[in-house]
């Protein structure tokens, strides 16, 4: 199955009919930061958030 430039234009328009413009950005935008979320958990370069100790140091909150 091979699809050509006008079967694409076709279900783009569709999808656009379908959500919408405004929710496209939205779930794009998601999809993004989800995939960014993923690549650095993978890499594990994770900075620790405010108030968390990293890991390997102690807690000198005690």
């Amino acid at each position: 199955m091979n699809l050509g430039p006008t079967e694409l234009i076709i279900i783009l328009v569709i999808v656009l009919v379908l959500f919408g413009v405004g929710r496209l950005s939205r779930i794009g935008g998601e999809l993004g930061s989800g995939i960014r979320e993923f690549r650095k958990g993978m890499s594990g370069d994770e900075e620790p958030k405010q108030g968390e100790t990293p890991p390997g140091q102690p807690d000198d909150k005690k």
